[in-house]
């Protein structure tokens, strides 16, 4: 009778508690973190945070500066920009994040289903990533907006559409890595379903790829979408989202340049934070190359 190892899984206790080990240990992955849990409570708490309405004008003069009353300065409405700060985060953190959990959902699931089923299944369905990768982003998203409208769900969906053919092509790869493996033969040899398989088997064994890439992935979805909010295609004004307020911000980058820097900071900063925790991830797990993630 044939033995299979399956020493190289892990319980998902165990997997916990190597990753709270990761974060105490990691600098990278404690500033990262610390990073996140200060937009963590501006995406929740903000609105009670700011001292001023963000959607209030004449607050201050227009593009006062930085001051006790008006620790960033106005804009060019007079309207206080640390508050428009504190009350965007939510917009610009949650739309990138329920999109890229939905690309993960959408994407992951055809990826690993390819790669763990390969044959006729996984061929086509390559040849269909090869086709929607080849679509230009910006594309996909001007003719679903066209469609639908520039509401937060329209750019949810959008963004989705944009980042599940990327995250399939990533976890197939992943999957086709681990579909071989004597412990997924074993199960098949138990007579196990294929997807009890492919949860209790495949997935918790790519499931350091599937944290990278989600990390990275955000960062691309926070970065896309403040440049659609940029271009005008996301929310609207007066909505106080980062993206939006660069756009408005431009034309006082001289005068006034706080209320360009301040967005750009956040923006940047966020962006940094996600990769930090993206780039100690990779170490932590043995993938030092996260350009083959990231392709």
């Amino acid at each position: 009778m044939a033995t299979f190892d399956i020493s190289s899984q892990t319980t998902p206790h165990r997997r916990l508690h190597r990753f709270a080990v990761f974060l105490i240990d990691s600098w990278e992955a404690r500033i990262g973190g610390a990073i996140l849990l200060v937009f963590a409570i501006m995406t929740v708490f903000g609105s009670v945070l700011a001292p001023y309405s963000p959607i209030e004008i004449a607050v201050g003069l227009p593009n006062e500066g930085m001051s006790t009353a008006h620790w960033l300065g106005t804009d060019v409405l007079g309207r206080d920009t640390f508050s428009r700060i504190l009350c965007g985060a939510r917009s610009v953190v949650i739309v990138p994040l329920v999109a890229t959990m939905l690309a993960f959902v959408l994407g992951g699931i055809f990826g690993i289903a390819s790669g763990y089923l390969g044959g006729r299944f996984d061929a086509v369905g390559s040849r269909l990533l090869e086709i929607l990768l080849a679509l230009p982003p910006l594309l996909v998203v001007l003719v679903v907006i066209a469609s639908f409208g520039t509401s937060s769900t329209v750019i949810i969906i959008s963004v989705m559409l944009v980042y599940s053919p990327r995250v399939a092509r990533v976890l197939r790869g992943a999957a086709l890595g681990v579909a071989t493996k004597e412990y997924i033969q074993a199960a098949q040899a138990r007579g196990e379903r294929r997807l009890p398989i492919l949860l209790r088997e495949l997935l918790p064994n790519i499931s350091s790829v599937v944290l990278v890439e989600f990390a990275v992935r955000l960062t691309y979805a926070i970065i896309f979408v403040a440049t659609l909010n940029f271009l005008g295609l996301g929310v609207q004004p007066p909505s106080p989202n980062w993206g939006a307020m660069l756009f408005e911000s431009r034309v006082t980058i001289i005068t006034n340049p706080i209320a360009t820097i301040a967005p750009t900071m956040a923006i940047s900063t966020l962006a940094v934070a996600i990769g930090l925790l993206a780039d100690a991830a990779s170490r932590r797990f043995g993938l030092d190359d996260t350009s083959e993630i990231v392709r």
